[in-house]
């Protein structure tokens, strides 16, 4: 298993899609880092996760053990596609993934929180909107980066 190590670096951004599925590639390196003991502040069955695990019907629990089996991304998205108890068309995969890279915070303590955070990285942008935006500027902040 090639695990990343998430103290040196962050996951894959959410955005990046496999079989058309965003954050899977995300929750994969955070399961791997997980078992490896090197995923850092990173943690796998997150909110963020949750929206892959309900759209799929794939459990976080059932995911994690045939991560353990040292499968790839090829045969993860392989073995998602025949275990997952939601079956889902290309392009319900598709529209579901747009979706997600569209999701805000919706509710008044959570919009709080990301207006803090947004505040803590850097006050004066403008075109941080949703989840992946907060995600995406955290990790490259967090890794040195300039918000």
């Amino acid at each position: 298993m090639n695990a990343p190590n998430l103290t040196q670096r962050p996951p894959r951004s959410p955005r990046v899609r496999l079989g058309g599925y965003t954050i899977l590639p995300r929750l994969l390196d955070k399961a791997r880092a997980t078992l490896a003991g090197t995923n850092g502040d990173y943690i796998y069955n997150n909110p963020n996760d949750g929206h892959f695990f309900s759209f799929t019907g794939i459990t976080p629990k059932a995911l994690f053990a045939q991560v353990k089996s040292g499968a790839g991304d090829w045969d993860m998205l392989l073995w998602v596609n025949e275990h997952a108890p939601l079956k889902h068309t290309a392009f319900e995969i598709q529209q579901w993934s747009d979706w997600t890279e569209t999701v805000a915070f919706n509710d008044v303590e959570m919009r709080e929180w990301f207006t803090e955070q947004i505040k803590r990285l850097n006050p004066a942008r403008k075109d941080l909107r949703g989840t992946f935006d907060y995600l995406d500027l955290d990790d490259f902040v967090s890794f040195g980066g300039v918000a």
